[in-house]
């Protein structure tokens, strides 16, 4: 395990607005805030969503198209700097209407309504191409 102690030094709540990505937004509020690190949560509902499933073996994300309305049980993630830009690493558990589940990495979705709750730290992480995962890691 490879870690570093951090520490925050702002917090935010905010309201995604309707009809917009909801990954990108918070890409751009952290872009907006000069955020490189920070830890986030949420709720709310998407119109649709595309959701990533990383293939272990094969290294490569396959994608799951839902074009349906989701609520959003549950949304976590972070910040961090890919390729000098804000990144939004984000997962979330979608439900639909009959009460099942949708779970993976997040990667687009149109906002109906949603909450974050949004943590700074004080530091910057940054996302490093890891040769044996094939993925772009934090480097600590």
């Amino acid at each position: 395990m490879h870690y570093r102690e951090v520490s925050g030094d702002r917090e935010f709540v905010a309201r995604l607005a309707h009809g917009e990505d909801w990954r990108a937004q918070i890409e751009d509020f952290a872009a907006k805030e000069g955020i490189e690190a920070a830890f986030f949560v949420g709720l709310g509902a998407v119109q649709d969503a595309t959701i990533w499933y990383y293939d272990q073996d094969r290294e490569e994300y396959d994608a799951a198209e839902f074009d349906e309305p989701l609520e959003v049980a549950s949304c976590v993630g972070n910040v961090s700097l890919l390729d000098d830009e804000p990144f939004a690493h984000t997962h979330a558990v979608l439900s639909r209407r009959d009460g099942t589940s949708l779970a993976g990495h997040l990667d687009a979705a149109t906002t109906f309504a949603g909450e974050l709750y949004v943590r700074a730290f004080e530091t910057s992480l940054e996302r490093h191409h890891d040769d044996e995962t094939d993925l772009d890691l934090w480097e600590l």
